[in-house]
């Protein structure tokens, strides 16, 4: 009897002993994050954030010697592979689509590699017309030269209140949550934030660049050919500050919802393929891989056209430890990461396709890149209508769609609304034009803003037959040897930070296609006439209005 009393308290020390470690080990790695801090400065405090430490840091894990090759350690692998009783997780994608966190200070992004330097500190996005570009042999820079063409300085109409997105009344303050986003919330430590007010006399320019992109929105345009925004705005999608990261309900590949600590949103795609890659010829348009550097390129092709109707989009490398794991507070995203067989950090997320570890996303070892497309207003502001695509695919393997059998599909679609007037059919053709240049044939919808009606730009959001004679002046521009659409695109994608976003076989196939395009128009021309195909719309600000004609 007595042996037995001693048999359960020995059992039941050891059970004390094993408890007692397993909680020491929950606990070390945020003990040595509070010394840290402590030996820092900090006094202790966890949300304090010093970006030269931080990166001073990275740089010191990167540079291990191949003896210390055991990066992450235990403590790294047990956080990564162990999501599901954080407290914090208990959020779903869907309702964290809507929520925001204040920040600090954003990072300024630095380009690891021996060739970085100070040099990347300052390079360029869309800066003004000197900054940074490759020149022609003239010595003069051809996105400049391009841009001060006559064809590039046409004039739109007078803005109305009702041409206008927003209308600014100037005696309103800008208030983050109030503008009805009910998920935004204070951090600890940002009290200060929870009364924001600003003080003195507020002026549109003292918003924040995201918010100050979509004030610029019009009938016409999502934003102006010269506006100094534009450049901010992709400044910001570098820098800022990455406070939540959510998984996009929704389609078909992973996507991500990134909100920053200007309460500003966009929409990473990582990359999943490199730019060598190809797609075989044997699959079908609707299984590819999205491209991440497709998105980049698109915004700066819809540039060149002068088009104006892609969100800005930039490219960054984001940190998949700090600045995707660690921010996410979604359960089905965080319980996704894993650390591969190379030491890499990967997840997959959830999606209708490609989201398995089969088809992981993997950074080298926990840096990926992306892009990151600005958000457009949200829809209970501006609300946004879909359309289906007349010329969209059948999406089967063995059918082909109903435009590619009737030879008279096209006059039937002419008689609907809102093809039998305005602008919207040569929008279609503008839209089919800058498809085909950047080789995306998943056009299968397309959306305008429902305050302008049918009078207005198609938004060519997910980039992944008659035609206006502004389009097909450009399109003979840039098919001349003094400006030539891939070198254009060429020296606008240097600005990017992921610089070369496309390699030299994707900038020649632009212009292959190029000349397809300006053949098929000669060709419909030649045989329909001119004044049947290129619809006049540089003779006064009425032309822009004008209806379908003919086509």
């Amino acid at each position: 009897m007595i042996l037995f009393r001693k048999f359960r308290v020995l059992i039941l020390m050891v059970f004390l002993v094993a408890c007692t470690m397993h909680i020491m080990i929950d606990l070390l790695p945020k003990l040595e994050k509070r010394a840290a801090g402590a030996d820092s400065g900090d006094g202790g405090c966890q949300c304090a954030h010093h970006p030269g430490g931080e990166a001073q840091g990275w740089g010191k894990q990167r540079a291990r010697s191949a003896a210390e090759a055991g990066w992450p350690n235990k403590h790294t692998l047990r956080i990564l592979q162990d999501f599901s009783n954080e407290p914090s997780s208990n959020l779903t994608s869907h309702s964290l689509e809507k929520i925001t966190a204040a920040g600090d200070r954003a990072d300024a992004f630095r380009r690891t590699g021996p060739a970085a330097g100070k040099a990347e500190e300052h390079k360029p996005l869309i800066g003004d017309a000197s900054g940074g570009r490759t020149v022609s042999g003239h010595g003069v820079s051809r996105l400049a030269a391009l841009f001060e063409h006559p064809l590039y300085k046409v004039d739109l109409p007078p803005l109305t209140d009702d041409d206008t997105l927003f209308n600014v009344n100037t005696d309103t303050r800008f208030y983050p949550k109030a503008t009805g986003n009910q998920g935004w919330h204070n951090e600890e430590g940002n009290e200060d934030e929870e009364e924001f007010s600003p003080t003195g006399e507020v002026t549109a320019e003292s918003y924040p660049n995201w918010l100050r992109f979509h004030i610029g929105i019009n009938r016409y345009e999502l934003y102006s050919r010269h506006n100094p925004v534009l450049d901010a705005l992709l400044k910001d999608l570098v820098l800022q500050r990455i406070t939540s990261v959510a998984m996009k309900s929704g389609g078909t590949q992973l996507k991500l919802i990134m909100t920053f600590q200007n309460y500003g949103q966009a929409l990473f795609k990582p990359m999943k393929q490199t730019r060598e890659q190809e797609t075989p010829p044997d699959f079908f348009y609707f299984s590819d891989f999205e491209r991440h550097n497709a998105e980049i390129a698109a915004f700066h092709l819809d540039r060149i056209l002068d088009f104006r109707r892609v969100p800005p989009v930039a490219g960054r490398l984001v940190n998949m430890t700090r600045e995707i794991r660690d921010v996410t507070r979604d359960k089905k995203l965080w319980r996704t990461f894993f650390i591969s067989p190379a030491n890499n950090v990967c997840f997959y997320g959830e999606c209708s396709y490609y989201c398995s570890t089969e088809h992981a996303l993997c950074g080298k070892p926990d840096q990926i890149e992306g892009s990151l497309a600005a958000f457009l207003p949200d829809l209970n502001l501006a609300k946004r209508k879909t359309w289906r695509n007349p010329w969209r695919r059948s999406y089967h393997k063995r059918k082909k769609a109903e435009w590619e059998v009737d030879p008279d599909y096209c006059d039937e679609v002419k008689q609907m609304p809102p093809y039998d007037r305005g602008t919207r059919l040569l929008d279609i053709m503008d839209m089919t034009i800058f498809d085909f240049l950047m080789g995306n044939m998943d056009r299968h919808h397309y959306e305008t803003f429902e305050k302008f009606g049918n009078d207005t730009f198609i938004i060519h959001l997910d980039n992944g037959r008659g035609v206006r004679k502004s389009t097909y002046l450009r399109l003979q521009l840039l098919a001349k040897e003094e400006f030539q659409l891939s070198s254009l695109m060429e020296e606008s994608l240097l600005r990017d930070r992921l610089s070369p976003v496309l390699i030299q076989p994707h900038l020649q196939a632009m212009d292959r296609r190029l000349r397809l395009v300006l053949q098929v128009l000669s060709r419909c021309i030649e045989k329909e006439g001119h004044v049947n195909v290129v619809e006049e719309d540089l003779v006064g600000d009425s032309a822009t209005h004008r209806g379908p004609g003919h086509r």
